[in-house]
């Protein structure tokens, strides 16, 4: 049995945060931001989640009771503790043999939770996997910090992954890396056990461009994370295709993680893919962190002929400083039924 992504759903709040009333039209056209969607003041990941689930459910008429497992990708739980993933399985209905777990990362988080999923079916371990991710970033994001702000959206994603009889891996090539000394270029200083709350005073501070932020708010160098894009992508997509033993000619389509637009259009002319069909819209999204891949393969899968997505390159990168790459075949993920 090779584990295979069926279906995915995603959910987007319902406010709407226009980048008119942020940023000039220059930097919108320049990030291509138009709009983001934002969690309500009482909305909270788990919540996001439950939502994608219940669509992903809706959408492609899955029976719910077939889960066996829930992986759940998100940075920013409900609770210190306990993990979210085991919030989502009771109001999801679903039995106490599901087994839950949070994966605890980023922008690289869907192919990580992709390799978590192929272990767990093609060892026996589970049958039929729920994978959500779950953004909420701009709960972190001070509104007046219009350097960061205008990128990042909040929004949650659902894939169906189960294990098929098939002649191939559906799901390979995997390539991971991580650079934990530069973890202080995409963070959140304080809030966690080494700031811990009680013992950590909340300081504000202004940057040189009228930027405002917090100890205990979104950090991020954006000249080094585009640098660290521009390295490390590149490598990867090269890794990958030697992974699996092709060519970029045998590739079908790229659906990388979606930063932003100027960024990934650099990406695109460096790793050398300017003749692959290349995903590149964040139009009305902004940055999703670990539901940006899935969102937009939601996107491609129900606007063209999947018979061709055969070799799908995929591709996740950021907070950590982390990345991961692998093949998808994505020919047989089924298309929303409205």
């Amino acid at each position: 049995m090779f584990a295979k992504i069926r279906a995915v759903s995603s959910y987007l709040p319902e406010i709407i945060e226009s980048n008119e009333k942020i940023i000039d039209e220059r930097s919108i056209k320049k990030i291509g931001v138009i709009n983001r969607h934002i969690a309500a003041k009482n909305e909270s990941a788990g919540d996001l989640a439950i939502r994608a689930a219940e669509n992903l459910f809706s959408d492609y008429e899955i029976n719910r009771d077939e889960t066996d497992f829930i992986l759940l990708c998100n940075q920013h739980p409900d609770y210190q503790m306990p993990h979210t993933a085991v919030l989502v399985q009771d109001k999801l209905g679903l039995a106490q043999s599901v087994g839950t777990m949070d994966i605890g990362l980023g922008c690289s988080g869907y192919i990580y939770g992709l390799a978590t999923a192929k272990g767990l079916i093609e060892t026996g371990l589970a049958k039929k996997i729920l994978f959500i991710t779950s953004s909420i970033y701009t709960k972190y994001i001070n509104p007046k910090d219009t350097s960061t702000r205008p990128l990042f959206g909040d929004g949650a994603t659902a894939t169906w992954i189960e294990g098929v009889d098939d002649e191939k891996e559906n799901l390979r090539a995997f390539v991971f890396g991580s650079d934990g000394s530069r973890f202080d270029k995409l963070y959140i200083p304080a809030g966690g056990s080494r700031n811990d709350p009680r013992n950590t005073p909340e300081i504000f501070s202004v940057d040189d461009n009228g930027n405002y932020h917090s100890n205990y708010e979104f950090y991020m160098d954006g000249t080094a994370i585009a640098y660290f894009t521009l390295h490390v992508v590149p490598r990867l997509v090269d890794e990958v295709l030697d992974a699996a033993n092709i060519s970029r000619e045998n590739l079908d389509y790229c659906i990388f993680h979606q930063a932003n637009k100027l960024l990934m259009d650099y990406v695109q002319k460096k790793s050398a893919l300017e003749n692959i069909p290349y995903f590149n819209d964040v139009q009305h999204t902004g940055n999703l962190a670990s539901g940006s891949v899935p969102r937009a393969i939601e996107q491609v899968i129900n606007s063209v002929d999947t018979s061709n997505l055969k070799n799908v390159l995929l591709a996740g990168f950021g907070v950590g400083l982390s990345w991961a790459g692998c093949l998808a075949d994505l020919s047989g993920v089924l298309k929303k039924r409205r």
